[in-house]
C-alpha cells in the first residue's frame, strides 16, 4: 500500500467507517438515555507517564458535537466548566448561562453534575480531611454542585470518593473519615430540599461512585457494595435520597462481577445512575469503550438490566484512545461506542425472547418433580443432568452475541 499523506487521511477513515456499516442515526441514538461526558470528550491522552496528544476542548465544542451525533444528555465535573477560582461567584452564574444557551442551541440536556473532590491541591488529603476548614470547603463545593445541577436541569448528582483513604496505615481515623464524609453527603442533600423547594424542581437523586483502586494505596469506600453498606449505616441523614452509580470497570478492576454487583444494587432498590466502559481485571482504570474488551460480559449486564426494566442513564464514561485524532474522538470514538451500547442492548432483548434460552431457564425453576424429602443424593441424581443446561445457556449466548444462531443446521 502506498504511503497515505496527511490530507488523504480522514477520508481514508470516513470510508472504512462506512464499510464497516450498522451506524444508527442520530434520532435512533437519541432513543436511549445515554450521557457523554465533558471530561471524557475533552481527555487530552495525558496521564502518569503519558504527555497530551491532543488538543484542548471546550464545553461548547463538546455539547456541539454530542448533539450532532445524537447523544441527547451531557454530564460534568464542577470544574470542568467553571474555574475553581470561579465556583460560587458571579462569574460562575455567567458561565451557566453561556452553558445554558449552548445546551438548548444543541438539543442537548444536562442529565448529572459532579464534584470535584480529587484533583486540586485542597483534596490531598481526601474530602474528608482532619481540618476543619478544608472540610468546610468540601460542604462548600458540593452544596455549589447541587446549585449548578438546579441551574442546568440536572436529575442526577454523583460523587466519587477516589481520595477517601491513606496511604499508610494509622494515618487517619477510618471511623472518623468515614463519619465526616457522611456530614458531606449530608450538606449537598439539605442543600438540595431547600434549592428544589425554591425552584419548585424535584430533589436531585444523588448516587455515590466506588473505585477499588487509585489514587490513594487504600480506598474506604472501594466497591459499590461498601457504599451500599454506607448509605445503610444509619450515619446518613437522608439515606432516601442516596444511592449508587456503579461503573462497570470499577467492579471489573477488584476482580468481581459487574452483573453481580449491579444485582446487588437493584435488590436494595439504589441502582439509580451507570458508567459504562470496559477493561481487565486485576489492572489500574484504562477506562476502554463499552464491549471492547468483554462483550460477552456487557451482554450479560444488559440481560440482566433490560429483565430489571432500567433503562438508563448510561454515562459514557471513558477515555477515547491516545492514539486517536481530536477529530477521530467524535468521528469514531464517541460514534460506536454509542453504536456498540445500542447492539448489545439489542442483542440482550434478543436473549429475552430466544426460545432456547427461555425453555432451558423454565426446566431449571420447574425442576425434576421427584420429591425425596431429605435424602439429598436421589435429589442430586434427580436433577443431575438439567444442570448441564447451566453450560448450554452459555454457549446459547454466545453464539446469540456473534449471529451463529441464525442459519446453523437443526438436527432433529
Amino acid at each position: 500500500m502506498e504511503p497515505v499523506p496527511p490530507h488523504r487521511q480522514q477520508a481514508l477513515v470516513e470510508r472504512l467507517s462506512r464499510m464497516c456499516g450498522g451506524s444508527f442515526s442520530p434520532g435512533r441514538r437519541r432513543e436511549y438515555f445515554i450521557s457523554g461526558p465533558q471530561w471524557a470528550a475533552a481527555y487530552q491522552g495525558q496521564a502518569l507517564f503519558y504527555a497530551p496528544t491532543r488538543e484542548p476542548v471546550t464545553y461548547a465544542d463538546v455539547i456541539r458535537e454530542f448533539g450532532r451525533l445524537g447523544i441527547g444528555h451531557w454530564t460534568t465535573h464542577d470544574s470542568d466548566v467553571i474555574a475553581t477560582e470561579d465556583l460560587g461567584t458571579d462569574r460562575q452564574a455567567a458561565e451557566i448561562e453561556r452553558i445554558r444557551t449552548a445546551l438548548a442551541a444543541h438539543g442537548v440536556a444536562c442529565s448529572m453534575v459532579t464534584t470535584e473532590t480529587f484533583f486540586n491541591a485542597a483534596f490531598a488529603a481526601g474530602p474528608a480531611p482532619e481540618a476543619p476548614e478544608l472540610r468546610e470547603y468540601v460542604r462548600f463545593r458540593v452544596r455549589n454542585t447541587v446549585d449548578i445541577g438546579h441551574e442546568l436541569g440536572a436529575r442526577y448528582a454523583v460523587y466519587w470518593p477516589g481520595s477517601l483513604g491513606y496511604f499508610v496505615q494509622g494515618a487517619v481515623d477510618e471511623m472518623q473519615s468515614l463519619e465526616w464524609y457522611a456530614e458531606a453527603i449530608d450538606a449537598a442533600c439539605e442543600r438540595d430540599v431547600e434549592v428544589a423547594a425554591r425552584k419548585g424542581r424535584p430533589t436531585l437523586r444523588h448516587c455515590l461512585e466506588a473505585k477499588p483502586f487509585e489514587p490513594q494505596a487504600e480506598i474506604l469506600l472501594p466497591t459499590t457494595d461498601a457504599m451500599l453498606a454506607f448509605i445503610a449505616s444509619g450515619r446518613l441523614a437522608h439515606p432516601d435520597m442516596v444511592g449508587v452509580n456503579p461503573e462497570y470497570l470499577h467492579e471489573l478492576m477488584w476482580g468481581g462481577a459487574p452483573r453481580a454487583a449491579l444485582a446487588r444494587a437493584l435488590l436494595a432498590g439504589k441502582l439509580w445512575h451507570i458508567d459504562i466502559n470496559d477493561g481487565y481485571r486485576l489492572k489500574h482504570d484504562v477506562d476502554i469503550a463499552v464491549g471492547m474488551v468483554n462483550p460477552l460480559d456487557w451482554l450479560n449486564v444488559l440481560v440482566l438490566l433490560r429483565s430489571q426494566g432500567f433503562e438508563g442513564p448510561f454515562n459514557l464514561d471513558f477515555k477515547p484512545l491516545r492514539t486517536t485524532s481530536n477529530w477521530g474522538v467524535f468521528a469514531v470514538s464517541f460514534a460506536t461506542a454509542v453504536d456498540r451500547f445500542i447492539t448489545l442492548w439489542e442483542i440482550a432483548g434478543d436473549v429475552a425472547e430466544d426460545p432456547v434460552i427461555r425453555e432451558a431457564t423454565d426446566a431449571l425453576k420447574a425442576g425434576s418433580g421427584v420429591s425425596a424429602s431429605s435424602d439429598a443424593k436421589t435429589l442430586f441424581e434427580a436433577n443431575k443432568e438439567l444442570l448441564t443446561l447451566h453450560e448450554l445457556i452459555g454457549h446459547r449466548l454466545f453464539q446469540i452475541l456473534v449471529g451463529l444462531h441464525r442459519g446453523r443446521a437443526v438436527f432433529d
